[in-house]
């Protein structure tokens, strides 16, 4: 089977999970493309989403899906996104995207968070994909240098501002032992927004599309 055929089946799996009634947080990448293109099947059963990008968002609202706005929702019941990497663990790297902080906002909000991928992207030890840190401008080159006190190789995304108005991050070479203590340790470092580690607050559900069906850890 195919990656793109993967992560389809991964995406149509996260269905059952969406319930009549209910405002969704919806995640952005390709994988999470696949999942929006699959609920405009199902639009007209749910109130709305909240979207983490406004990629997510200029697509939900081109298949007439109510977008709808985190401080108007309130928590959300469950969010679905996709993942760089993945463990048995349910711990995450997110962010190859850009999107790492909302998307990390949305999942804080919601009481499941319904990861989908490929099974390609799910390995022993973090830190294979580069791991993203979306940093304030004026702050780049002193976080950069505490990345570097870590152990990490930190690049510039050349070109790119999130939809924040920030700069990203891209640390290498890292071995993520423990992710819970090393997403804490970054998040204290002056001028960084977020990193992209979801492991303080994981998955709840791991869906990997694989060649014999999907796959589910939780």
């Amino acid at each position: 089977m195919k990656p793109d055929d993967k992560k389809k089946a991964a995406a149509e799996a996260a269905l059952v999970y969406v319930e009549s009634g209910w405002v969704i947080g919806v995640g952005t990448g390709s994988t999470a493309n696949h999942f929006i293109d699959l609920l405009a099947r199902i639009k007209n059963r749910i109130e709305g989403a909240v979207a983490s990008s406004r990629a997510t968002e200029e697509r939900l609202r081109k298949h007439g899906i109510n977008v709808l706005d985190l401080n108007a929702t309130g928590n959300l019941p469950v969010y679905v996104d996709g993942a760089d990497e993945a463990t048995r663990h349910l711990h995450l790297i997110k962010g190859g995207g850009g999107a790492l902080t909302r998307e990390k906002i949305v999942a804080a909000a919601s009481a499941k968070f319904v990861c989908i991928a490929d099974d390609s992207k799910l390995v022993d030890v973090l830190g294979r994909f580069p791991l993203p840190i979306e940093v304030i401008p004026m702050a780049r080159s002193y976080v950069g240098r505490r990345i570097v006190a870590h152990g990490g190789e930190p690049q510039l995304r050349a070109g790119f501002t999130t939809d924040n108005g920030n700069l990203i991050l891209d640390v290498h070479n890292l071995e993520i032992l423990n992710p819970v203590e090393l997403e804490g340790e970054l998040d204290h470092i002056a001028g960084a927004v977020t990193n992209g580690l979801f492991a303080r607050r994981p998955a709840d559900v791991l869906l990997l599309g694989t060649d014999s069906g999907v796959d589910k850890i939780e």
